[in-house]
């Protein structure tokens, strides 16, 4: 067994950070699934509440590193 983990640019922000993959939010930028980081997440959603929309649901180990077989 062993550890992943990704480093990635958010797609709002373009900071780099570390994320799970696999759970990771994400929107779609050019027809692909492109990463958001937390803080962004933390950010957009009291407007997404405000303007009606669901709120982004950060999964538990979205920004952990992943155990793999």
């Amino acid at each position: 067994m062993g550890w992943m983990f990704v480093l990635g640019e958010c797609a709002v922000c373009r900071k780099l950070f570390s994320f799970n993959a696999d759970r990771v939010p994400s929107v779609v930028v050019r027809g692909q699934r492109e990463p958001v980081c937390r803080a962004c997440v933390e950010h957009a959603n009291p407007l997404r509440k405000e303007k009606g929309l669901r709120e982004i649901v950060i999964l538990p180990g979205a920004y952990d590193a992943g155990e793999v077989a």
